[in-house]
Order: structure tokens, then C-alpha cells, then sequence
């Protein structure tokens, strides 16, 4: 399945299996953004991100590990 900017459910699966050590929390956008761009499974445009599209991603991301 490809993923795109607006599958953040799916893309915070793909990164908690990806980088299980990873501290959610307090990660920064720059490397949210990078680990994101280097899944597989991601097939969109990576300039068409934004804060609040990353900051959705990050609180998917968050309760994914709850």
C-alpha cells in the first residue's frame, strides 16, 4: 500500500514498526519529515508537508504507543 501525506494513521504504524526506540514525544519535525520520506511504503510529494500535517502524524504516532 502506498502512503501518502494524508494517511497519518497508517504512516504512524509504519513508523512505530520502523523506529521502535524513537522518543514520540519530543521528536523534531526535521527528522519526523526524514523518517517519513525514507519509508517504503511512502509515495507522495515531500515538499507538500506542513506542521500541522506533521504534528498529526507525531499524535498518530503517540497513540499508536498507548
Amino acid at each position: 500500500m502506498k502512503l501518502t501525506w494524508q494517511d497519518t494513521t497508517d504512516i504512524a504504524i509504519a513508523l512505530s514498526e520502523k523506529h521502535p526506540m524513537i522518543d514520540v514525544q519530543y521528536i523534531r519535525f526535521t527528522d519526523l519529515h526524514k523518517f517519513i520520506t525514507e519509508l517504503d511504503e511512502f509515495d507522495d510529494d515531500p515538499t507538500k508537508s506542513n506542521e500541522a500535517i506533521l504534528e498529526a502524524i507525531q499524535m498518530a504516532w503517540l497513540d499508536e504507543l498507548d
